[in-house]
């Protein structure tokens, strides 16, 4: 029996987030922005696929990046959207290394949008703090990253960032509810298994993977809380991406493939490294 294209969980997941967003918290999202992004995103990639010879490869990567760049960025005018869209699917094509991509489109999209372009920023509130969202968010994330070999590296880095906070607070002296409040957040948990997770731009293999969650969180920290700058997540993400080639250079790993690819032709199906 075929497996599943993990890329369709993460299609239907993010859809009722952004439709439980729109309808249920008032994302402050037009409709027009979101229409503007998908279509952009999948103008660019049929472009570079068929530049590249590779139409095979599909289009369900460019609808995950356009859900998670609608759910992520907000702006003051209509360009942004689509701007962000065409270079985030571009950044899949233009920059690479090793034959694998080196930023997740989405977090590429994420850092345009907070320190590039004017008029657009994060909404990485705009989840609140109910549990019952974070419970649910919690579930299907597991599902979709298990499915992608990469659960690992969402609970590891979930762990590093509680322990972390559960420190500061102690240090502090503040009250459990305050890691609770800190902890209880929509946006941290799609920022570990929708985001941290992809396999195209993690390590290979696992015990790196875990040393790459501990260094995004410890980046993370230090930019929240000692620097005390925003959008702390995506920025360390951003930042030690870039060491993922060399990463897998030096520790390199069985690589990563799509559920019920064959072992032997993993590593050598170039549609599959170019449509994640």
């Amino acid at each position: 029996m075929r497996s599943i294209d993990p890329r369709l969980l993460q299609i239907l997941f993010l859809g009722s987030f952004l439709t439980l967003g729109v309808l249920l918290r008032d994302f402050s999202v037009q409709a027009s922005q979101i229409g503007s992004t998908f279509a952009v995103a999948l103008l660019a990639q049929w472009f570079w696929l068929r530049r590249l010879g590779l139409q095979q490869a599909g289009y369900l990567s460019a609808i995950v990046t356009s859900l998670g760049l609608s759910i992520l960025i907000r702006a003051d005018s209509s360009w942004v959207h689509p701007l962000v869209a065409l270079l985030a699917i571009s950044s899949k094509f233009l920059l690479r290394i090793d034959g694998r991509h080196v930023l997740n489109p989405a977090n590429l999209g994420a850092v345009l949008a907070a320190w590039v372009l004017p008029g657009a920023w994060l909404s990485p509130g705009q989840w609140g703090q109910d549990w019952l969202l974070a419970g649910w968010i919690i579930a299907l994330g597991m599902i979709v990253t298990r499915r992608a070999s990469r659960l690992d590296i969402g609970v590891c880095f979930l762990l590093c960032w509680a322990a972390m906070l559960m420190l500061r607070v102690t240090w502090l002296g503040q009250p459990s509810g305050v890691l609770q409040h800190q902890l209880n957040n929509g946006a941290l948990l799609l920022f570990a298994f929708f985001m941290i997770t992809d396999p195209m731009t993690t390590p290979a293999r696992p015990s790196a993977r875990l040393i790459f969650a501990l260094m995004v969180a410890s980046g993370a920290y230090v930019w929240q809380f000692v620097l005390h700058k925003p959008n702390a997540l995506v920025l360390s993400l951003f930042v030690f991406s870039g060491l993922v080639p060399w990463i897998n250079r030096r520790w390199p790993g069985d690589g990563w493939r799509w559920p019920g690819t064959p072992r032997a032709t993993a590593l050598s199906s170039r549609s599959d490294r170019y449509a994640s």
